[in-house]
């Protein structure tokens, strides 16, 4: 072999690996739902890009991506949590993206606002944050609004997680940004006054805590009991027989929705590969998966989706959802955790 055919071989090789390099995608997931592996499967045969993915909560992921700096090899983060999505984005942990494709399917209030680098973060799918209520002891009147969760006359009978959970603390932020500060935190104060327990436990135990009877009134994401809807366990189906769904504030400002969202990270390898993949979830066939494999309501403007128990749980049509802006709710949460401590919302 003489040396131009050696030169000609190595640059090849180089070639060929570089290519192999442009074919990956590493995703940092705080989505720990079976049914997303359809989702990632369908993108790599789509596309042929491979996704090697890392799962953790949102805490860990944002901790993680800090503590790898520059070294950080990952290019995507999905994260379960507006409050999330803009911390990492005041951390400057994430990088902001120029996509048409995806300006044009998000609407505003779903994304973080847009600068002269572009958006930092888009949401994929929403969540409801709803009441739960024991038909046999409580009229659907009496907690159909936020406020009323701290009325007097709910004295005694409302359970919930913890107030630092990141769906709570999204609430309250949504709450402080329509009541303002001074009025959400008697708010906070007067949830406390109502609980039938300390805070314990996640969203599905609440309602379990309803069902029982260990309270009257809960608060809780609809993909829960969108979950109990769908389960053909007779416990569930009795449970779900007894309680009773609200969304809340219809009549004023429309019942708080949380995201899930994705973003590119700072110091992606990878980045065609990880707006491509953005733009794939904006799609109409991602947005379905997250509907009918986790029974989410997309945020892609346009896009129909087929799920009884969706339907089932909105009372077969839409509901109002809030509209102020889930970047302002999640830049509330540091007063919000401050109004939890002064309360002793735990």
């Amino acid at each position: 072999m003489n040396k131009t055919t050696t030169i000609a071989a190595v640059l090849l090789t180089l070639a060929a690996g570089a290519s192999a390099q442009e074919q990956v995608l590493n995703l940092y997931s705080a989505r720990h739902y079976s049914t997303d592996e359809a989702l990632y499967a369908n993108f790599t045969k789509a596309t042929g890009i491979r996704i090697n993915r890392v799962d953790a909560d949102d805490a860990g992921i944002l901790a993680r991506l800090k503590a790898e700096g520059t070294a950080s090899p990952a290019d995507v983060i999905l994260l379960v949590d507006a409050a999330r999505l803009v911390k990492g984005e005041q951390d400057g942990l994430f990088k902001p993206v120029k996509s048409k494709v995806l300006d044009d399917a998000i609407p505003a209030q779903y994304r973080s606002k847009s600068t002269a680098e572009g958006t930092s973060w888009f949401g994929f799918s929403t969540r409801a944050r709803v009441v739960v209520y024991d038909k046999q002891k409580v009229q659907s009147a009496d907690v159909d609004t936020y406020e009323e969760l701290a009325d007097p006359k709910n004295k005694g009978k409302l359970c919930i997680r913890s107030g630092s959970h990141p769906y709570n603390l999204s609430l309250f932020g949504a709450v402080t940004e329509h009541l303002g500060e001074q009025k959400a935190e008697a708010w906070l104060k007067g949830l406390v006054a109502n609980m039938a327990r300390a805070p314990k436990g996640g969203d599905t135990d609440q309602i379990k805590a309803v069902g029982a009877g260990e309270c009257q009134v809960a608060v809780s994401n609809s993909y829960y009991i969108a979950r109990l809807l769908r389960s053909d366990k007779a416990e569930d189906k009795a449970l779900m027989e007894r309680v009773g769904i609200v969304f809340p504030n219809q009549s004023s400002w429309g019942t708080h929705v949380n995201i899930a969202g994705g973003a590119v990270a700072k110091n992606a390898k990878h980045e065609a590969n990880a707006v491509k993949f953005l733009e794939y979830l904006a799609s109409p066939e991602a947005q379905n998966y997250f509907a009918n494999g986790n029974n989410e309501w997309p945020t892609a403007k346009g896009v129909k989706v087929n799920n009884a128990a969706l339907q089932a749980l909105s009372g077969g049509g839409d509901f109002k959802a809030e509209t102020v802006p889930l970047a302002a709710v999640g830049a509330n949460q540091v007063k919000v955790q401050q109004m939890l401590d002064r309360v002793g919302f735990k």
